[in-house]
């Protein structure tokens, strides 16, 4: 026979199970004052006589919430190497949006140097840039081999490097997918890889890949968000950590006495700014 003390206790047991799971726990989530966003990563077809030159601006938010439109004063191009030049407004192409456009020559985003300008909240942020040349595909195929599980789809790309130039890429695969590489062990030569896709891709479903032109500096950036991130990352949302591109505040920087932003050096946009050619093509999932 169980004795009544044991029972009573069992009983006490079950009651403070159920009020534990009732207790409420609250989470401690990152946070800080909001930071700018900026997707400047400027795409330029070369068989084009002009572009249409688009940034998207918006601002950080809590851990989860959703990332708001930045309300600019202005954003302006100027161009280095024409300094008499106008500086190039570009406008909200609708109400709210945070996307701010303006077509321009492509012989001009090809030859010259850009500046950026993001005037926002009486403060003022910059950005320099120079076009980065690219390679077309050889081809994009999609394959049948898998990485991890059985649901992996296998892209398999191919270009040819090119010669006696030291070259970076970022590779586009949509999606917020990217990956960067550089020509170092394929110098001036056909080179070939496989992308292995795990969103659980269906039959039908059409993806546009890219592969982009990009400097050094760029190519680091994007690696060390790829590898604080574990995985491929988009250098233009809200990261889980902070990793500084080339858009700095230059409030207070006069030329005169202040001649850089060391002493402000926390106050920075996230993203980056980049013109870069692109190639891109579409594929088409198979079974």
């Amino acid at each position: 026979m169980i004795k009544k003390q044991y029972i009573s206790f069992f009983i006490l047991c079950i009651v403070l199970l159920s009020w534990s799971c009732e207790d409420v726990i609250e989470v401690q989530t990152p946070s800080e004052a909001p930071r700018l966003i900026v997707d400047a990563l400027i795409r330029v077809d070369t068989t084009q006589t002009t572009n249409l030159v688009r940034v998207k601006v918006s601002e950080t938010n809590n851990f989860f919430g959703t990332v708001p439109p930045a309300d600019l004063q202005q954003i302006t191009m100027s161009n280095l190497d024409n300094p008499g030049g106008d500086e190039q407004v570009l406008l909200e192409e609708s109400p709210g949006s945070g996307i701010y456009s303006k077509l321009f020559p492509t012989d001009q985003l090809v030859n010259d140097r850009w500046f950026l300008q993001i005037d926002f909240e009486d403060e003022f942020y910059v950005a320099n840039a120079r076009f980065q040349p690219s390679v077309p595909f050889d081809s994009v195929v999609q394959g049948d081999q898998t990485l991890f599980n059985e649901d992996d789809t296998e892209i398999i790309l191919s270009y040819t490097d090119f010669p006696d130039r030291e070259d970076y890429y970022l590779f586009d695969f949509d999606n917020n997918n990217f990956f960067a590489s550089e020509d170092t062990f394929y110098r001036g030569q056909s080179f070939s890889f496989s992308y292995f896709y795990d969103d659980n891709l269906q039959t039908g479903d059409e993806l546009e890949i890219s592969i982009l032109g990009i400097n050094e500096d760029f190519y680091n950036y994007m690696n060390l968000l790829i590898d604080q991130s574990n995985e491929a990352a988009s250098p233009f949302v809200t990261p889980s950590v902070t990793v500084r591109g080339n858009i700095i505040n230059a409030t207070e920087i006069d030329n005169d006495s202040i001649f850089n932003n060391l002493n402000n050096s926390n106050n920075f946009a996230l993203g980056y700014f980049a013109i870069a050619q692109e190639f891109k093509t579409t594929i088409t999932i198979e079974d």
